[in-house]
């Protein structure tokens, strides 16, 4: 007995899984969605076992009854032609900024083999196809040329059509494989046994293939270029793939690196700088001013105002002091803060949210592939009539060389050479187009989603709105100059770091008709004349409460209405009392301004929405798309946002935790609705991966963008609309691109059972087809945005 075996709750390979839990394996080996299909139905043949298997994540998700051993799901995966392990244990962190992974063996495999069969069959193909540059002896050159690519270019294909072969089962690799092959097979027995090895041969284009004539041409060309084609394709699709961890380095690069631990000794306390793996539950530490919190603990002393926006994607800060709670990675924007960790490493909140987005891109559904999908019914009739028409032609006692070049001919004009272009080069054209438009398409599994797509979830902050506090209004008390409230207020805050203070000295230096400026003018329309800032004496600053200092001989405060009334008896009249209520029912922020014993006025701080966001929302509503408002902002101020933009208030969502916002996802999915999610925050990064798609806005996290298919470069929500028609435009070029693709090839059958298709003609009708497919996703190009470009 091996220590291994030795425990129930082991969790090392090899060892029983704990009874009912989930088991995840990493597949290797999938080439296409019916490879998931086959391995999942493998293992839900097991007794009492339950299987999922993602394509896209390379991952099942296995639950195993009592008593089976993990390891007999492996074995059966293993049976099935593909390879299956236990995950590899999560390394501890060490502080260091993560980086993102060299690119894997299987993807740098694809890369390297598409891009040496590419120049390999780009002269083949002109010299097979352009009769004045085939000089004596080109033919073998062409051979030269052509066989790296059929045998080792090819090889993923003929492995995994063997694959296939041994499970009956038919994949697009079936039928690239024994295309390939068959091209080649009567190449060889051309240039071999026929005529077509003979000095000076050229390559003529017949209609009709004569008895006997099965030797004198080859098909070279065929062979190599439909196997670059669908080459490049795998490698552009793994190359998406590869990205799928993204979002989690992501996020776990939010967290502070180290942290200055109290410790005692010696009748003092001391500060020892420590890396955060290091960090246990109990200990004291310190976060400075602009620190990151390390990990979730107990304020214990001090007070600060702290950045929650990772949480709430709310840029107001919340007040903290002794006895609130923190969430490590979140950031103190104000004084010094001492801290009692209580919980660290998998525990804490940022760990829980990176598990959240885990367990979002694992439980996509699955990407079922058109062409794998037709080509599951074509591959096996295309070889069954291959079949039939050689047999055919020998029964009729007909030349062999002539049946066997009709049979090829069924398989070369069967072969998918503009299947493999299809998708790959309306992608390349459309994420192109998008690039050029602020629109960055990950992959080819998002387009599928986005035809679908009947719901539109929207975040407010940062998409709706600019996600920056903004003074909106000065509202001064009677006889005062709105212009000089804002100039005294502004002095004062000028000196503070507070997001609040921020606004309110950025309003105050911004061009104004000086004067003129009154209640409901927002100061961003402000054209003309600058506001002079005069020095302050005396700063002072109360965390959560407001900032005081001598103006121009004015004791000046500006801050809090109650804090004003109770430590400087400046006290608000009923009717700024109700101008309070009234703003603040519009979910904004109000402070008071006083000096010399009276409050002088009101200043009202919002984040503003963006000037396009109501065109955006009218936009997404024309492509039949039902706009939701999620946000961690209060309802008051959702509904607000609501009005302003056209979503309904029976739609909006308010208060909502990062947790909060997945099950809001997962509900409308759960109702039949097919999710598309808006977000730029950390706090979205679960529910943009959970949706059927995520769209990120790009001045948003790094973990909102990796978690998403889609990431807007432009600070404009228009650009979602974009993306969305971009999507559609670029999945309707695919689909004809796959009809055309087929109906060339499955339109020359019949004449190719007759006789009546020479193989050469076959492969001139393949490249036609490719050149229309490439034509018609150039046509992408031309698309144009919502805003006119």
């Amino acid at each position: 007995m091996t220590a291994s075996t030795s425990s129930p709750t082991s969790s090392t390979a090899g060892t029983p899984a704990v009874l009912g839990a989930p088991v995840t394996l990493e597949i290797s080996g999938m080439t296409c969605a019916s490879c998931a299909m086959r391995i999942e139905k493998k293992l839900n043949r097991m007794p009492g076992v339950e299987a999922s298997v993602n394509y896209a994540t390379e991952k099942a998700t296995v639950r195993l009854p009592e008593g089976t051993d993990v390891a007999a799901a492996i074995a059966t995966v293993e049976k099935t032609g593909y390879g299956a392990v236990l995950p590899a244990p999560p390394v501890e962190s060490t502080g260091a900024t993560g980086t993102a992974p060299a690119e894997d063996p299987e993807t740098r495999s694809l890369r390297e083999r598409a891009l040496v069969s590419t120049a390999l069959a780009v002269p083949t193909l002109l010299l097979s196809m352009v009769t004045p540059l085939q000089f004596d002896n080109w033919q073998w050159l062409v051979l030269t040329l052509a066989a790296p690519v059929v045998v080792w270019g090819a090889y993923p294909f003929h492995r995994a059509a063997l694959v296939n072969a041994r499970h009956g089962a038919a994949t697009m690799d079936t039928l690239v494989s024994i295309g390939v092959l068959a091209a080649f097979a009567q190449s060889l027995y051309a240039l071999f046994f026929g005529m077509a090895g003979m000095t000076g041969m050229t390559m003529e284009l017949r209609l009709v293939t004569a008895p006997g004539q099965g030797g004198d041409e080859i098909y070279l060309e065929v062979a190599a270029v439909v196997t670059a084609a669908v080459l490049v394709g795998r490698w552009l699709e793994a190359r998406a793939k590869n990205r799928s961890g993204a979002a989690l380095r992501a996020l776990l690069d939010l967290g502070a690196k180290d942290v200055a631990v109290l410790r005692d000794g010696a009748g003092s306390t001391r500060e020892e700088r420590i890396p955060v793996g290091q960090l246990v539950a109990g200990d004291v530490f310190v976060v400075r001013p602009g620190e990151t919190v390390a990990t979730d603990g107990t304020v214990v002393e001090g007070s600060s105002a702290v950045d929650e926006s990772m949480l709430t994607g709310e840029p107001v800060p919340v007040e903290v002091g002794p006895g609130s709670t923190v969430t490590g990675a979140t950031t103190n924007s104000g004084g010094r803060l001492v801290v009692r960790a209580t919980r660290v490493g998998a525990g804490t909140r940022l760990a829980q949210m990176a598990r959240l987005v885990e367990a979002a891109q694992s439980g996509k559904a699955e990407v079922q592939r058109l062409a794998d999908r037709v080509s599951g019914v074509f591959v096996p009739v295309v070889l069954v009539v291959a079949l039939l028409t050689l047999v055919g032609w020998l029964v009729w006692g007909d030349d062999p060389a002539a049946a066997f070049t009709a049979a090829v001919a069924v398989l070369v004009i069967a072969c998918p050479c503009a299947l493999g272009l299809a998708t790959p080069t309306a992608l390349l054209v459309g994420t192109g187009r998008g690039a050029q438009l602020g629109v960055l398409i990950k992959g080819p599994e998002v387009l599928e989603s986005t035809r679908r797509v009947d719901t539109v979830v929207l975040d407010k902050t940062g998409t709706l709105t600019t996600g920056r506090m903004r003074l909106v209004d000065v509202v001064a008390a009677d006889g005062e100059d709105p212009a000089e409230v804002l100039r005294l207020a502004g002095a004062l805050e000028h000196g503070s770091e507070h997001p609040i203070a921020r606004a309110v000295a950025e309003a105050a230096q911004r061009p104004v008709p000086v004067g003129t400026l009154t209640a409901g003018t927002t100061t961003d329309d402000a054209t003309d004349g600058r506001l002079t800032l005069p020095p302050v004496e005396g700063f002072a600053s109360r965390q959560g409460l407001g900032v005081a200092g001598t103006v121009e001989g004015h004791a000046v405060v500006v801050g809090r209405a109650a804090w004003l009334a109770s430590e400087w008896s400046q006290h608000l009249s009923q009717r700024q009392q109700q101008q309070v209520r009234d703003a603040q029912d519009a979910g904004r922020t109000v402070v008071a301004v006083g000096w010399d014993g009276a409050v002088r006025g009101l200043l009202v701080i919002s984040d503003t929405v963006t000037p396009t966001a109501a065109q955006a929302v009218a936009e997404l509503r024309s492509l039949g798309l039902r706009p939701y408002l999620l946000t961690g902002d209060n309802l008051a101020a959702a509904r607000t946002v609501a009005a302003q933009v056209g979503i309904d208030p029976d739609d909006v969502r308010a208060e909502v935790m990062p947790e909060d916002k997945l099950a809001e996802v997962r509900r409308l999915q759960a109702e039949g609705r097919v999710v598309a999610m808006v977000g730029d925050g950390v706090n979205d990064a679960a529910a943009l991966a959970a949706a059927d798609l995520g769209i990120a806005m790009g001045t948003g996290t790094d973990v909102a963008i990796e978690a998403s298919d889609i990431t807007l470069v432009r600070d404009d929500l228009r650009a979602a609309v974009d993306a969305v028609r971009l999507s559609r435009a670029t999945l309707r070029t695919i689909k004809g691109n796959l009809f055309w693709a087929f109906a060339y090839n499955t339109a020359g059958i019949p004449l190719a059972v007759a006789g009546l298709l020479n193989p050469l003609l076959a492969g001139v009708a393949m490249a036609a087809s490719s050149v229309f497919v490439v034509t018609n996703s150039l046509r992408l190009r031309g698309f144009r945005s919502v805003t006119g470009a």
